[in-house]
């Protein structure tokens, strides 16, 4: 599976098949929560969360790329992320993006 940011894949004619997206919400541990409020008084990163972000993103990209197989894509172009904190210490990912199929 193609996945890109761009509006188009150079060498490649497609039919748009629609848009696709994957989701996630994660939480870290109520210590480590606890910590980085801690933290914040010091200064520095906040690696729990880094590491709660990137795994969110890993799964909503992974989900997005699973709901495009399912419709028969090729490709996923226009991919943008989106986040939202739906709690303390819980975040939503969105990842989202145009499912296509290549015209050969």
């Amino acid at each position: 599976m193609i996945v890109v940011s761009i509006d188009h894949i150079p060498g490649h004619d497609f039919e748009v098949l629609g848009m696709v997206q994957g989701t996630m919400v994660q939480t870290v541990h109520m210590g480590k929560d606890i910590f980085n409020g801690l933290k914040t008084l010091v200064g520095g990163e906040l690696t729990s969360y880094t590491e709660m972000m990137n795994s969110s993103r890993a799964t909503a990209i992974s989900r997005m790329i699973s709901n495009a197989n399912q419709i028969g894509a090729d490709a996923i172009i226009n991919v943008r992320y989106a986040s939202s904190q739906v709690m303390q210490g819980a975040a939503e990912v969105l990842a989202y993006g145009t499912a296509v199929k290549f015209i050969n």
